[in-house]
């Protein structure tokens, strides 16, 4: 393969001077810019960890997952990241802040279901306590 001779001027902006380049170099920095901007964008994406397997769950798991899928699942998602109505669960407890902004803990996750937020109605009539414990056990879960 003939190696070209050409050459690029690539202007320095800052400094106001520029510099030659063989197209083989350009190639090499364009490349290790790709690489490098690939990586930081992986790196800034966080996968979460898949939910538990439903046949590894105890007992007030499988009773919040069944409490879950009669009470909440017409508007959040719980096993997928994607949002139906209101935001996916998926995870939930593995991030650092609810959809809210407010802090990822039991407190607020539960104030959350038994006040309701924003266009999330409250649940706090239609759910017992256990009921509301048993889901907060399965959202630990995802």
């Amino acid at each position: 393969m003939k190696q070209s001779s050409q050459t690029f001027r690539v202007p320095h902006s800052c400094a106001g001077i520029s510099t030659r380049m063989s197209g083989k170099q350009t190639v090499g920095w364009a490349f290790a810019f790709a690489l490098s901007l690939g990586l930081a964008l992986v790196a800034g994406c966080k996968q979460l960890p898949p939910p538990m397997p439903l046949n590894q769950l105890n007992a007030q798991q499988m009773r919040g997952y069944y409490v879950f899928q009669q009470t909440c699942r017409q508007c959040h998602s719980d096993r997928v990241s994607q949002p139906l109505n209101g935001p996916s669960l998926r995870g939930v407890f593995k991030k650092q802040y609810l959809p809210s902004g407010a802090p990822a803990n039991d407190d607020r996750v539960l104030s959350t279901v038994i006040n309701g937020y924003g266009i999330m109605p409250s649940m706090g009539r239609s759910l017992s306590q256990q009921d509301a414990d048993d889901v907060l056990a399965y959202l630990h879960t995802l």
